[in-house]
């Protein structure tokens, strides 16, 4: 069976997030940046995978995203089969 799978891919909480804070520039420049608080850019990456299982979809996944969808260092990643 194929199984969608989104991966999403976000920059450490502790660690500033450049591309963030020129969003955020951006929407303060714009009139728009009263009501937000903060924004963090990351990345989603969609997978259609061939697996038996969802179980084993989100498995294979988490071995893309360890290996090479994240940067363990200064990312986090969030996977979501559908």
């Amino acid at each position: 069976m194929t199984y969608t799978v989104q991966v999403k891919v976000m920059p450490l909480k502790e660690l500033l997030d450049p591309q963030g804070k020129a969003v955020m520039g951006g929407l303060i420049n714009l009139g728009l940046g009263s009501n937000v608080e903060d924004v963090r850019v990351g990345k989603n990456i969609t997978l259609q995978v061939n697996a038996a299982s969802a179980e084993e979809a989100k498995k294979i996944a988490e071995e893309a995203g360890k290996k090479l969808l994240a940067n363990p260092v200064m990312e986090y990643f969030e996977i979501l089969v559908n």
